[in-house]
C-alpha cells in the first residue's frame, strides 16, 4: 500500500468523547449493538462532505452542531476535533507523519434572530514532516492561513500569510495554493480523504439491473451498480475466475455467474446465476439476502483500483459462518491495495481475527464510547495465558473487556 492512516484521534463526536484508535492495513472494530463502531465511520463521511461542501454545509447534514457533538456528561460540549495522523505524502514516515487537526467550537452568540443562537468558529493545522528533506505547516485560524516551510536543521524558517473566509476549511480551500506553499501535499490529503469508501450493500439495490458505463469503474458505497461493476470485471479473466472460485466455495449449488443484457433507450445489464439442478439461470432479483450480499463484498474485495480506505458496515450480516474465513482471507489480501476499517459484532468472525488486527469497542455509563477498551498487548497477553483461545470467543465470554485483565482468567 503506498500509505496508509496511522492514527485517528477524535473528541466529542457523537458517542466518541475522547479516542485514539491505531490503524493498520486492517483494522475490526468489535463491540456489541451501539457502543460506538458506527459512529467511527461516520467520522469519514463528515470529512468528506466538508471537501465536497465546506465545513458548515457538512455539520448542517448532520443536523448541526449541537447534534454531532457528544451528548452525554453534565453539560453539552463546546469544541468538537478530528486530528488523523498518516504516511500519504513523499517523505513521510510512521516517526515523521503526516498529520491534519481540525477543531470547531461553539460559542454564544446574542442574537434576535432565532436561527442563529450561536456561532462557530474552527482552527485547522497540516502539519508535513520529513526525516529529510523541507517540511510544511500550515495553520488555519479566523480569516487567516499561515504557511511555514521548514528544515529538519532548522536554519531556514520562511513564512507567508493569507486571507480565508471565516468558516471556510482548509480541506476544502487550500488544495487551490500553490505548490510552493502546500497546496500539493494538503490536495492529496483532500483526495485521499474524499476517496475514502464507507461501505454498506443495499441488498434491494443490488439486485436491480444497472446501466452500463464504460467511463465509471468504481464501486458504489451502497452496490448499487454491482451488475455493471461485476460485468466490468468480468473482463478480467484472472481476477474474475478468482472471485467465482470464491463464489463457488460458499455457494455449493453455484455453478456459474452470466449477464443478461436488457433493452431499451439506455442500455442495461443484470446478473443471473447458473445453480446445479435448476432448469434456467436464478436473476440475482431472486437470489436470497446473503448470496446478494456475498457477491457484494467480493467484488469489493476484487476492485483493482480501490479508494485509500474502505469502511465496511457490519461485514459478518447476512453471511453463513463457513463464509468468515474466506472473508477475512480476502480483506486482508486486499489491504495490499487498500486500508479497511471494518465493524463486527460476530464472535464467529473475530475468531479469524490476530490481536493485532482487532479493535474491542464498549460504552461507559455517560454514554461515551471506549475505543479501544483493551490495548493490543493486553490483548496477546490474554490470548497467550488463555491458551492461545480464539479472539472472538475470549471477547463473547467478557474476558477481552475494557475492565478485565489476564489475572482473571
Amino acid at each position: 500500500m503506498p500509505g496508509q492512516l496511522l492514527e485517528l484521534h477524535v473528541e466529542n463526536f457523537r458517542s466518541l468523547r475522547d479516542v485514539t484508535i491505531p490503524l493498520g492495513p486492517l483494522t475490526v472494530l468489535v463491540g456489541a449493538n451501539g457502543v460506538g463502531k458506527s459512529n467511527v465511520l461516520k467520522v469519514f463521511d463528515l470529512l468528506a462532505d466538508i471537501i465536497r461542501t465546506d465545513l458548515e454545509p457538512a455539520l448542517e447534514t448532520q443536523g448541526g452542531f449541537d447534534e454531532v457533538a457528544f451528548w452525554g456528561g453534565p453539560k453539552p460540549p463546546t469544541t468538537l476535533r478530528i486530528r488523523l495522523k498518516a504516511t500519504w505524502t513523499t517523505h513521510s514516515s510512521p516517526n515523521a507523519p503526516d498529520e491534519y487537526d481540525l477543531k470547531v467550537r461553539r460559542y454564544s452568540a446574542p442574537s434576535n434572530k432565532d436561527n442563529d443562537r450561536y456561532r462557530l468558529t474552527r482552527s485547522e493545522s497540516f502539519q508535513f514532516k520529513r526525516t529529510r528533506g523541507r517540511g510544511r505547516r500550515i495553520s488555519v485560524s479566523g480569516e487567516r492561513a499561515t504557511v511555514v516551510d521548514t528544515r529538519p536543521s532548522a536554519e531556514l524558517d520562511d513564512s507567508s500569510e493569507f486571507g480565508i473566509q471565516r468558516l471556510s476549511s482548509g480541506l476544502s480551500t487550500l488544495p487551490r495554493l500553490a505548490k510552493t506553499e502546500g497546496g500539493a501535499e494538503v490536495a492529496l490529503v483532500a483526495e485521499q480523504l474524499s476517496s475514502f469508501r464507507v461501505f454498506d450493500v443495499d441488498v434491494d439495490a443490488a439486485r436491480l439491473p444497472t446501466r452500463l458505463d464504460l467511463r465509471r469503474h468504481d464501486l458504489s458505497s451502497s452496490a448499487d451498480n454491482l451488475s455493471s461493476f461485476l460485468f466490468l470485471l468480468n473482463e478480467d479473466t484472472t481476477l474474475w475466475g478468482r472471485l467465482l472460485d470464491d463464489a463457488r466455495s460458499v455457494l455449493p449449488q453455484l455453478q456459474d455467474i452470466e449477464f443478461k443484457a436488457i433493452g431499451g433507450r439506455a442500455s442495461q445489464v443484470a446478473v443471473q446465476l447458473v445453480e446445479r439442478g435448476l432448469r434456467r439461470p436464478t436473476p440475482i432479483a431472486d437470489a436470497s439476502y446473503g448470496t446478494v450480499r456475498l457477491l457484494g463484498l467480493l467484488a469489493l474485495l476484487y476492485d483493482p483500483a480501490p479508494p485509500a480506505l474502505t469502511c465496511i458496515e457490519e461485514i459478518d450480516h447476512g453471511l453463513h459462518p463457513q463464509a468468515l474465513n474466506l472473508i477475512v482471507d480476502r480483506l486482508r489480501e486486499a489491504s495490499a491495495l487498500t486500508q479497511f476499517i471494518v465493524a463486527t459484532h460476530s464472535p464467529a468472525l473475530t475468531d479469524r481475527l490476530r490481536p493485532e488486527e482487532i479493535v474491542i469497542c464498549e460504552r461507559d455509563d455517560e454514554g461515551a464510547s471506549l475505543i479501544p477498551a483493551i490495548t493490543t498487548g493486553d490483548v496477546r497477553a490474554i490470548v497467550e495465558e488463555s491458551g492461545d483461545l480464539p479472539l472472538g470467543e475470549l471477547w463473547f465470554s467478557g474476558v477481552l473487556g475494557g475492565d478485565l485483565t489476564g489475572d482473571e482468567l
